[in-house]
């Protein structure tokens, strides 16, 4: 059986956590940021973004998390609260704490990086308190990344809000989602971001991203299939690896194994928001019941689509939008 099962009647389809910060994305592209005059506003972070992709696409989401008491933060909510993101689980944190901002650098295509300000942001300060029992049971899927597990209390609320879900039988989707920029030493990263692993349902993760995790159990083997298993000896039903440009691989516990390329696009901007992008509508197409390939085609494609714009969260495309640029491509294809 290579589809993954999630429960019935529920209120929510996926409930995001952890990291909803600022991208500042250049608008004079094809240079460096020293040169860089202006910047465009988007909501960011991994989890913040593939939940925002989960609604475009037509499913009903929430979030929880906490944002700065500024300008940004507000920004944040009423982004979401515009996307139809249930936001009765933001807490709007009253520390003095900031929000997270990222400013992109696009000196071409394949040749961008992201200046990550991370220090005393409200993100990282999600506390126990926050995490609510009857909220996530509430949901058929909770989605955790590796961000929100680099500090307390963060770290702590994302292993209750696992522990609960697990109660529950919510699918715990896990996006490792290393930033080397918030972790003390990969060996730390590799320690918190194992346990959350082993409790996780599904797990998805660049090639480098699953070495991270092998920093402390070693050696690493850059091997996608040995990676998949050793996670099948856990909770693990469904492992995807990414390898950007040479498309993805995913192995199912019941031992089937799905490649899929990429669908190259026609003006690429940026690489950033590809993996975010892919992710999302892959889950999308898991929770419609797709089998497995299917569900990285559509990913791919929504990958494609977002590459070729200027920013990640304005860009995730809706259903109809992907199935119309997979038809243009492929011709008709029933899903």
């Amino acid at each position: 059986m290579s589809t993954i099962e999630f429960p019935n009647e529920r209120k929510f389809d996926l409930i995001g956590l952890g990291r909803a910060c600022i991208d500042l994305n250049a608008n004079e592209i094809n240079r460096p940021m020293e040169e860089t005059l202006t910047f465009t506003k988007y909501v960011g972070g991994s989890p913040a973004n593939i939940t925002i992709a989960i609604a475009r696409l037509g499913l009903k989401a929430g979030f929880i998390g906490r944002v700065a008491n500024d300008q940004f933060g507000r920004f944040i909510r009423d982004y979401f609260k515009r996307d139809g993101i249930d936001t009765s689980h933001v807490v709007t944190d009253m520390s003095g704490s900031v929000t997270g901002l990222a400013f992109t650098e696009i000196k071409s295509p394949t040749d961008c990086s992201i200046l990550m300000y991370r220090d005393n942001t409200a993100d990282l300060r999600l506390e126990l308190a926050d995490i609510d029992e009857e909220y996530i049971r509430s949901s058929k899927a909770l989605l955790i990344s590796g961000t929100a597990l680099a500090q307390s209390p963060s770290r702590e609320a994302v292993f209750q809000a696992i522990h609960y879900a697990r109660k529950h039988g919510v699918v715990v989707i896990y996006d490792i989602d290393f930033r080397n920029y918030t972790w003390k030493s990969k060996e730390e990263a590799s320690i918190y971001c194992n346990l959350a692993a082993e409790k996780s349902d599904i797990i998805i993760g660049g090639r480098e991203e699953f070495d991270i995790l092998e920093t402390t159990t070693g050696p690493i083997q850059k091997d996608d299939e040995a990676t998949a298993r050793r996670w099948f000896n856990h909770r693990a039903k469904l492992v995807v690896v990414k390898n950007g440009g040479e498309g993805s691989t995913a192995f199912a516990k019941s031992g089937e194994t799905f490649k899929a390329g990429i669908f190259p696009a026609e003006n690429v901007i940026k690489t950033f928001g590809a993996g975010d992008s892919f992710a999302g509508a892959f889950i999308y197409g898991l929770m419609q019941g797709w089998p497995i390939n299917q569900c990285q085609q559509f990913g791919s494609a929504s990958a494609s689509i977002v590459v070729s714009k200027h920013n990640c969260s304005d860009a995730m495309p809706t259903a109809e939008e992907i199935h119309t640029f997979i038809a243009k491509r492929l011709g008709n294809i029933s899903y």
